[in-house]
């Protein structure tokens, strides 16, 4: 039977029994309908219910102008973001270029460039054979036909270029990523073996311990305390935004004023900077703090000649500690005490490492991640090798060295960029011993910007290759054990300082990609995602505050890895940019006890006057020559992030990367490298610039 409706009110007032109405189809389910009454739906609209329908029009108009707002507002943000990148791209507005030599740094980024040319072109046929349906690999059965039956010249080069990819490119990448993934095996064994060891001491609670009283006198007859002579050494080089800072922790260090000497070893060609320092010297020297001012009118080795030279005056024999502090360093008054102590009964001690600590680890994403690394550094390679093996390379600061074992070690040495690591190798093949204190931390910064950051890791990843090959044949000379011989040459410099870039960089900035456009060659998902996904948690394992930047972790480590390798080839084969030595740029941060006690020192009212009261006529004259250079210095200027072309070239190479792998029907590898080519760009925009400072 036929549903009945009533729809007697939309045809007049007056007729409520209904009208038949016939409805002819070719093959009808019903034939009648019947309207008999009046429904509730369709009632006449009363006047009272006017108002709801200028209410419901007025609802659309508010939503059409939120609609319209939204809108305005993302056409802002585009153009903003457009003016940005007009400003940052082609204008360049406020960015300082460094002079650098013509072509310098231009030979990765050329690679990179036909890199990514030679991705576009194959995409471009990619997308050509997506669209007109060419999948001829895809079924083994499916013919492939002969020349004179394609269709066109496009499609007799789209097949050429299979056969050739096929048979001479896919095993030579094949041969290649084979190679890269038992290094990248290897690398992963031993650093799972570091965190095993790491989860050891942490569980065995292990660790250097110094005795109750170190510094008591042996001597029955006259009884007391005898604290060792030290020598603390600053060296910098024109540190404007934190020689003060560190001159005045160091200075506050509890450790009896007769038995400590304070040299500032400045190597500023800045007299401005100079002057600074010298006022700041003359400042402590009439608090009665053993402090000199030290600059070299030759200055040549750069931090190792700063230091030998310093090392080569004659009341340094006197002394038989020395601690070494970077500018930006900030001591605690109790370090000495908690590192000196450790020399005693030890003879065969020569150097006492303390831990870094940064106050700015939380000031963008580059410090994070940067604090990532460091902070497995210390906490698991060095005191791993602390407690295990004794020796682990100096980081150039934050550290107490018996001068005996620097001397007998031939002292500083100005050969290469890192004289840290080549005072720590030659003391090691003598038989000296390192602790590592990883309790025992000094407060630091960490660069903040890309581009500090990136030099400072040319220097760190191309010294070690130059003292490679210097030291390699006084390693295997050596009177050493075997295994130490074999710990130093293969794990030590071969595995950490070589292979780790060479197949970070081959693996996940070439191979990766290309066999995007290769599947002949294809990689494992496990060593594509689940290794390095596995490693980067171990990494973020001493920082468990770090876990929501893995993503970002993962992927800045890739990006850095054009940077590491370029450093690592031109330290093995000695080109002119390994020798090049670049003060990091601080940014002056301080801790918040630091700032706290600056703010007690500024609401007293013995600044200057006081120190002007006791001092001599040419302190006088220096004073008054500082207050003039700090009148006449300019108000800083801001910065505006600079692109790096590198690392943005290698994220547009990566992006494209995965639009073939999208062609490719896999989405597990689509989805993470379009993540991957995306943070890229976002990387490279707002990130990998330099910070506005």
């Amino acid at each position: 039977m036929a549903p009945r409706l009533d729809f007697s009110d939309c045809w007049g007032k007056d007729s409520k029994d209904g009208t038949p109405v016939v409805v002819k189809m070719e093959n009808p389910n019903y034939s009648v309908v019947e309207i008999n009454g009046p429904d509730s739906a369709f009632r006449p609209v009363e006047k009272s219910r006017g108002k709801n329908a200028k209410q419901v029009t007025w609802v659309l108009l508010l939503k059409a102008h939120r609609a319209v707002g939204c809108v305005a507002w993302l056409a802002t943000v585009l153009w903003a973001l457009l003016g940005t990148i007009k400003k940052r791209l082609i204008f360049r507005q406020g960015v300082a270029v460094a002079t650098e030599k013509l072509g310098k740094g231009k030979l990765v980024l050329k690679i990179i460039r036909v890199f990514l040319v030679a991705s576009l072109a194959i995409l471009a046929f990619e997308v050509v054979a997506y669209l007109k349906g060419w999948r001829y690999f895809e079924s083994a059965n499916l013919h492939i036909p002969r020349t004179l039956d394609l269709q066109g010249w496009l499609h007799v080069v789209y097949v050429a270029w299979l056969t050739f990819r096929a048979d001479y490119i896919a095993p030579i990448i094949q041969a290649l990523s084979q190679f890269c993934v038992v290094l990248f095996l290897i690398q992963s064994v031993d650093r799972l073996i570091l965190c095993l060891g790491c989860f050891w001491i942490k569980y065995k609670k292990i660790k250097p311990r110094i005795e109750v009283d170190p510094f008591k006198s042996d001597d029955v007859e006259a009884p007391g305390y005898e604290y060792p002579m030290v020598l603390v050494q600053i060296p910098m080089c024109n540190e404007r935004e934190v020689y003060e800072q560190s001159i005045s922790a160091v200075c506050q260090m509890d450790w009896p004023k007769d038995r400590i000497l304070i040299q500032v070893l400045d190597d500023s060609n800045d007299e401005s900077i100079q002057w600074l320092i010298k006022a700041e010297v003359a400042k402590w020297s009439q608090k009665g703090v053993n402090i000199i001012y030290r600059h070299r009118l030759i200055r040549t080795g750069y931090k190792a000649g700063n230091l030998k030279s310093a090392m080569g005056c004659d009341y340094v024999k006197d002394y038989e500690f020395v601690t070494i502090f970077d500018a930006d360093f900030q001591p605690n008054p109790d370090f000495l005490k908690l590192t000196v102590p450790h020399f005693k009964g030890n003879p065969e001690l020569g150097l006492v490492q303390a831990r870094w600590a940064f106050v700015n680890k939380d000031e963008n994403l580059l410090t994070r991640l940067q604090n990532i690394n460091l902070c497995f550094h210390f906490e698991v390679e060095q005191q791993v090798n602390g407690t295990f093996l004794n020796f682990f390379g100096f980081n150039g600061t934050a550290g107490v060295w018996r001068i005996k074992a620097l001397e007998e070690s031939g002292g500083w040495l100005e050969r290469t960029t890192v004289e840290d690591m080549d005072i720590a190798v030659r003391a090691h093949l003598n038989g000296w011993k390192f602790i590592f204190l990883n309790d025992v931390k000094v407060l630091c910064e960490v660069p903040e910007s890309y581009e500090a950051y990136r030099k400072q890791q040319h220097r760190w990843h191309s010294g070690p290759m130059q003292l490679f090959r210097l030291c390699l044949p006084a390693i295997i000379t050596s009177k050493m054990a075997f295994w130490k011989k074999a710990n130093l040459i293969f794990l030590f410099f071969l595995l950490r300082k070589l292979i780790l870039p060479f197949y970070s960089f081959t693996l996940f900035c070439v191979i990766l990609p290309l066999t995007m456009f290769v599947p002949e060659a294809e990689l494992p998902m496990w060593v594509i995602c689940y290794v390095p996904v596995l490693m980067s948690f171990l990494n973020i394992l001493p920082t468990p505050k770090s876990f929501p930047f893995i993503v970002p972790y993962l992927l800045f480590e890739n990006t850095m890895s054009v940077t590491k390798f370029n450093a690592m080839v031109s330290g093995l084969f000695q080109l002119g940019s390994s020798y090049e030595w670049v003060v990091t740029k601080k940014a002056g941060r301080s801790s918040e006890s630091d700032l706290l006690a600056a703010a007690e020192r500024d609401s007293k009212t013995m600044n200057q006057a006081q120190i002007c009261r006791g001092a001599s006529e040419t302190e006088l004259e220096l004073l008054n020559q500082l207050k003039e250079q700090k009148e006449a210095n300019p108000t800083p200027v801001k910065k505006v992030n600079k692109i790096y072309r590198k690392e943005l070239a290698l994220a547009f190479l990566l992006l494209t990367a995965s639009v073939r792998s999208l062609l490719s029907a896999q989405g597990v590898h689509f989805y993470f490298l379009l993540f991957q080519g995306v943070t890229f760009l976002l990387v490279g925009l707002d990130l990998i610039g330099e910070q506005i400072s």
